[in-house]
């Protein structure tokens, strides 16, 4: 889209207006800081300090005579009489004297040689070099506080448009709607029907909301007005709602319109009232309400707002007659995931062994601009290794890149070290596969990576999963608790390598627990609630202490019962858990399909045996 910026406030007359401060202070201040202090004094003391010869030096002018005393700073002042045997009285006291034979400049003179005339100079020329810069930038005003700064769009061919977003088929259809309003608003009035005022855009960083913005703009036949929220947010009280008056004053004149205002929590977040708030922020916030809804009306301007914060917004804000429409813009499922890796592969050349559904799947839970990484991942893969086109190898190691970070090459275990991890990441998956509610194995490694982890599992779902039973959870519980018990049943010792392990354990059973009901003795009472939802999910428990101590206790036992549970599993299949290990140890890394493949012929084997 071709972009029409509205002319910048050049910065000389901000630097001039630092170096006017300066020049004034130096020209009236400084003299002031600096002049000597003096002290008066009367004839008769300055001719006994003559006689004493205690003046060391003298400086007679036509008005006053200034002396100083041996060994002092101090400067007295005394007037002028008619001595004429001064001069010799100084020559034989040994004092230095001299006469200022110049005549002394008038004061108002000198002040306006001094100080009026450099200061008229300094505003001429600053004025002059202003409106050169003003003139070049195509501007008039180059002191225009409290304007609004939004970039303007204008229709081009060269921008985004519905068809290069994927996955958010939902909300496209929602925006759709309000493009084929602005493009024909008779069809609908018509009718009686009337569009929303304001479309608020909600969810979690990365799913693609600035990208519709941009689309709308792409689709849309109107002028496109795009601001962030943190632009309205002055020093200055008042000056955040004056922009917010000059934006949908140009919006009006140019109506239909578009108005997008990207995190709208920074200004829109609910005031609370308190004395010593942000008033500044609050005025703003006033400012947006009675331009969305005042009596004036803003008809045919359209406002979208994106924000992953919807829950701080203010009600006034969000009701009814203002942002009437909240579009959700989730995380992609399946079907998206596959249709935006495909979108994103358009600018690479992809190998005829790719395979879009498959990573997809591996990819399970990664926003737009994640599968849109992992896409240039795979395309930077290739290029180091020396190829033109980006294979199905490739885009599995940037899923990994994404998830775990790169392999540390010059990680080195030591032989113990790695036969730990072995047996660790063997426990995880040997867990997962003797269980009937465990996602499959696709991949185990014991490759370092940069974020820390010295190995992982990786397990994906064959389909897509909204809803996960209580028996799935307890699984995952006891997968993730696989690991330390691995190194407890063929090592006997426990490492620090599990800790993410716990963590993970910890919060899932606290959420069966306090969260999902999923305990007789609590019932369906929510023990504790989420906040942020959008942004990792913050949790806060909201029940006594004593029922939290008993949530604790339940959290405990719940993840003890399935360790337990994986530890007996791996007790009970010692051998193929030794088996399993040592060609880990062996080969680094292995796919799913190779281990299935070993734990199904030992399998065999036992019930031969048996």
């Amino acid at each position: 889209m071709k972009e029409v910026k509205s002319p910048k406030k050049p910065l000389l007359y901000y630097y001039g207006i630092v170096l006017l401060i300066i020049a004034l202070f130096n020209l009236l201040v400084t003299p002031l800081l600096n002049r000597r202090s003096i002290e008066e004094v009367d004839y008769g003391t300055f001719m006994s300090k003559i006689e004493a010869q205690q003046i060391e030096k003298v400086e007679i002018d036509d008005d006053e005579i200034y002396y100083t005393e041996k060994g002092g700073k101090t400067v007295y002042c005394t007037g002028v009489m008619d001595d004429p045997s001064l001069t010799e009285r100084l020559y034989a006291s040994g004092a230095t004297f001299s006469r200022d034979v110049q005549k002394t400049m008038s004061p108002l003179l000198s002040f306006f040689l001094t100080s009026i005339v450099p200061l008229l100079l300094f505003l001429a020329l600053g004025r002059y070099v202003g409106k050169k810069l003003v003139e070049q930038a195509g501007g008039k005003n180059a002191m225009a506080f409290g304007k609004s700064n939004a970039k303007v769009y204008v229709q081009s061919t060269a921008g985004i448009h519905f068809s290069d977003v994927a996955g958010e088929d939902e909300a496209k259809e929602s925006l759709a709607e309000i493009v084929d309003y602005l493009h024909d608003p008779k069809k609908y009035t018509d009718v009686g029907a009337s569009m929303p005022k304001g479309i608020l855009l909600v969810g979690p960083p990365g799913t693609g909301k600035t990208m519709l913005a941009k689309a709308v703009a792409g689709e849309a036949n109107v002028p496109f007005f795009s601001i962030s929220g943190s632009e309205f947010v002055e020093m200055f009280v008042g000056m955040g709602a004056s922009k917010v008056r000059d934006l949908f004053s140009q919006a009006k004149e140019k109506a239909p319109c578009i108005v997008f205002i990207d995190e709208i929590d920074a200004i829109g977040k609910k005031r609370d009232g308190q004395f010593g708030g942000n008033d500044e922020r609050e005025q703003t916030l006033n400012q947006l309400l009675t331009e969305m809804d005042g009596f004036e009306g803003n008809n045919g301007v359209m406002i979208l707002a994106a924000t992953n914060r919807p829950e701080s917004l203010d009600p006034a804000l969000t009701r009814p007659g203002r942002f009437d429409r909240r579009v959700p813009v989730e995380l992609p499922d399946l079907k998206g995931r596959e249709a935006i890796l495909r979108v994103h592969a358009r600018k690479i050349r992809v190998g005829d062994d790719v395979d879009f559904h498959t990573i997809a799947r591996m990819a399970a839970g990664a926003s737009g601009a994640e599968l849109a990484n992992i896409i240039n991942e795979g395309a930077l893969r290739a290029v180091r290794d020396g190829r033109k086109t980006v294979t199905e190898a490739d885009l599995e190691e940037s899923i990994e890149t994404v998830i775990a970070g790169y392999q540390k090459k010059n990680a080195v275990l030591s032989d113990h070290e790695k036969r730990v991890v072995s047996y660790h990441e063997i426990g995880h998956a040997l867990v997962a596969a003797l269980q009937t509610d465990s996602a499959p194995v696709q991949k185990i490694t014991i490759i370092p990576r940069t974020s820390g982890a010295l190995g992982y599992t990786m397990q994906v779902e064959q389909g897509e999963k909204n809803l996960m039973t209580r028996g799935e959870l307890l699984a995952k519980l006891a997968t993730l608790t696989g690991g330390r018990a691995a190194e407890e049943v063929a090592l006997g010792e426990i490492t620090t390598g599990a800790s993410n392990d716990i963590e993970q354990a910890t919060r899932i059973a606290r959420a069966m627990i306090a969260q999902y009901g999923m305990t007789d003795e609590f019932d369906m009472v929510a023990m504790q609630t989420t906040r942020n939802q959008y942004l990792g999910g913050d949790t806060s428990m909201s029940c006594s202490e004593q029922t939290q101590r008993e949530i604790d206790r339940k959290v405990v036992e719940l993840v003890r019962t399935e360790h337990e549970r994986a530890h007996s599993l791996l007790t009970e299949h010692r051998a193929l858990l030794d088996q399993l290990a040592q060609v880990l140890y062996e080969k680094e890394t292995i796919t799913g399909e190779e281990f299935m493949r070993i734990l199904h012929a030992a399998q065999k084997e036992e019930e031969h045996h048996a």
